[in-house]
């Protein structure tokens, strides 16, 4: 069992940035990062592998950034450039393998984090 705790969210303004945490309490393989905003489906952000491969949803290329600390098993997530459309609730996830758009191949997930971006 894996348990995954989300941190760093909060308010800021229109073209400011943010770096969102999430710690797990055991050794991980993948972990990704998704946001779901009021009223639409979860949405895939980005993914990294065990051994730093990444990958990311074309609508934050560029802007949203992820890496980890195998050490102190943890993932981040650099949001640069934010928009008000980017408000939702963050959530990590984490699993062996896999296929990193696919929500439901994901086995554990972190409670969320609120990012609340003001115009």
């Amino acid at each position: 069992q894996v348990q995954l705790v989300e941190s760093g969210g909060g308010l800021v303004q229109a073209g400011g940035s943010l770096r969102l945490s999430c710690a797990a309490s055991g050794r991980t393989l993948s972990m990704g990062w998704f946001r779901q905003a009021p009223g639409k489906e979860r949405e895939f952000l980005a993914a990294i592998t065990w051994s730093s491969g990444t990958y990311y949803a074309d609508s934050v290329r560029g802007r949203f950034f992820i890496s980890r600390n195998n050490a102190k098993s943890t993932v981040y997530l650099q949001m640069n450039s934010l928009k008000p459309d980017d408000t939702a609730v963050y959530s990590c996830a984490a699993d062996p393998n896999p296929t990193p758009t696919v929500i439901r191949d994901w086995s554990y997930w972190g409670q969320g984090t609120q990012v609340t971006v003001s115009s």
